[in-house]
């Protein structure tokens, strides 16, 4: 996968940001953006495998 698409899925991240650090405030789990950088490598493998799945399946549909 290129950076662009890594920096778009950054990019996401970033939007809904704040609100998943309000659902962590509201559970009571202090949530900093330090503490969001493991959070940030498992959204891009997920977001990875997503991307190559839909890739693989659109390529699918084209044959």
């Amino acid at each position: 996968m290129n950076q662009d698409k890594m920096m778009e899925f950054m990019t996401i991240a970033m939007k809904y940001f704040p609100e998943a650090k309000a659902k962590m405030d509201e559970a009571g789990i202090e949530f900093s953006m330090e503490m969001m950088q493991p959070f940030l490598e498992l959204f891009q493998k997920v977001m990875t495998e997503a991307y190559e799945l839909g890739k693989e399946d659109a390529l699918k549909e084209n044959e």
